[in-house]
C-alpha cells in the first residue's frame, strides 16, 4: 500500500516560487504515473500536472503552463512541483496523487484516474 505525504506549502508574495514534493512511501511509485492537483476555497478540485512513469511526458492544464514545472526522482520515490510566477489565483491546498497504469500507458490529467491521494500541503499567494 503505497502512501504520500506532500511539503513544501507555505505563505509567498504574488512573483514569488516555491517548491512542492510528493513522498512516497510503503511501495515504489516509479511504474506509476503521478499528478498535482489543487482545491481552492469554496472551488472544485482542478487539474494541475501530471507526469509519466519515467518522466519522459508530461501534461499541464493551461492555466499554469510556463509557470508549473512537474518533475519526479524515480530514485527518491519523490514527485515535485516548482511553481515560478505565482499569483493569487494559485492559492488552495495542493494535493499529489499516484494512477497505478501499466507504466507506457496513456498518460492522464483527469482526477478520476488517480486513485492513491496524499492529505494536501496549503499555498497561500498573497497579492
Amino acid at each position: 500500500q503505497v502512501q504520500l505525504v506532500e511539503s513544501g506549502g507555505g505563505l509567498v508574495q504574488a512573483g514569488g516560487s516555491l517548491r512542492l514534493s510528493c513522498a512516497a512511501s510503503g511501495r515504489t511509485v516509479s511504474s506509476y504515473a503521478m499528478g498535482w492537483f489543487r482545491q481552492a476555497p469554496g472551488k472544485e478540485r482542478e487539474s494541475v500536472a501530471s507526469i509519466s512513469w519515467d518522466g519522459s511526458t508530461t501534461r499541464y492544464t493551461d492555466s499554469v503552463k510556463g509557470r508549473l514545472t512537474i518533475s519526479r526522482d524515480n530514485a527518491k520515490n519523490t514527485v515535485y512541483l516548482q511553481m515560478n510566477s505565482l499569483k493569487a489565483e494559485d492559492t488552495a491546498v495542493y494535493y499529489c496523487a499516484a494512477d497505478r497504469q501499466l507504466a507506457g500507458s496513456t498518460l492522464y490529467l483527469d482526477a478520476k484516474y488517480f486513485e492513491v491521494w496524499g492529505q494536501g500541503t496549503l499555498v497561500t499567494v498573497s497579492s
